[in-house]
C-alpha cells in the first residue's frame, strides 16, 4: 500500500512540474521544442480576395485567409456571419476569387482592413478596377492576375462558423503569367502569403521541386 501510494504521489508531482512549463528542454538525441496550445498557426495562409456585388451593384471585396480547394472544382470560405461579403453571397448567389500579386499589397491589405458595413465606398478608395464577369454575377478585379469565377452552392451555418461552399465555373488568367505553351505559371504571379502567428506578408514563386516526382527515389527502399 505504502508502495502504491508513493508512486501516485511521484506521478502527480511528475504531471504538475510538466505542466508549470510549456518548454520540452531534453538533451541529447532529442529536439527542444515549445508548446503554444490550441492555436491557428498553419504557415503559409492564404491571401484570397473575394470579389462580390453590394446591393446597388457596385464592387465589394474583401481579403480572405481561411480557406481553399475542397474538391476538383469547389472551394470553401471560412468567413465570419457579419461580413458584407457574406450579404451579399446571399443575394447574389456568386463571387470572383482571386490571387494578388505582390504589387498589390497595399491596395490588398486595405481591403482587408476596411470593411464595406462602415465604409460604403472601400473598393473606389483602394484605387483598383474592375470588370464583369460573363459567367456568374459577381466583379473581376483587373489588377489580380489569376481568378476564379464561382457559384455559390450551400452555406453551411455550423457551431464554429460559417463556410461557404462555391463551385468553379471558370479559372480566367491574364496573359502575363502564362508560360510559352499558355498555362499559367505561378512564378509569374509574384503572390505573396499570410502569416498567422506574426501577421506578416511574405513573397513566394520559387520552384524548389516537382510533386509526385522530388521524393521517387525512396520508392526503391524497402
Amino acid at each position: 500500500m505504502r508502495t502504491c501510494f508513493l508512486f501516485k504521489v511521484l506521478v502527480r508531482l511528475y504531471y504538475q512540474r510538466a505542466l508549470k512549463s510549456n518548454n520540452d528542454k531534453l538533451k541529447g538525441d532529442f529536439i527542444v521544442s515549445k508548446n503554444f496550445g490550441s492555436k491557428p498557426y498553419l504557415f503559409p495562409m492564404p491571401t484570397y480576395m473575394i470579389g462580390t456585388y453590394n446591393e446597388d451593384n457596385t464592387p465589394d471585396v474583401m481579403m480572405m485567409a481561411w480557406g481553399g480547394i475542397c474538391a476538383e472544382d469547389m472551394v470553401a470560405l471560412n468567413l465570419e456571419a457579419d461580413h458584407k461579403t457574406v450579404a451579399n453571397l446571399k443575394s447574389r448567389k456568386a463571387f470572383t476569387l482571386a490571387i494578388p500579386g505582390a504589387d498589390t499589397i497595399k491596395e490588398s491589405d486595405y481591403l482587408g482592413i476596411v470593411s464595406s458595413n462602415k465604409v460604403a465606398n472601400k473598393f473606389k478608395n483602394s484605387g483598383l478596377s474592375y470588370m464583369e464577369s460573363q459567367l456568374v454575377d459577381a466583379p473581376i478585379i483587373v489588377q489580380y492576375p489569376v481568378t476564379l469565377e464561382c457559384e455559390v452552392v450551400e452555406m453551411q451555418q455550423q457551431p464554429y462558423g460559417l463556410r461557404v461552399l462555391g463551385k468553379i465555373v471558370n479559372v480566367r488568367a491574364d496573359d502575363k503569367v502564362l508560360d510559352a505553351n499558355g498555362n499559367i505559371d505561378v512564378a509569374k504571379i509574384n503572390a505573396f502569403v499570410f502569416d498567422q502567428v506574426k501577421y506578416g506578408y511574405y513573397s513566394i514563386g520559387e520552384k524548389i521541386g516537382q510533386a509526385w516526382h522530388s521524393g521517387a527515389d525512396l520508392l526503391k527502399n524497402k
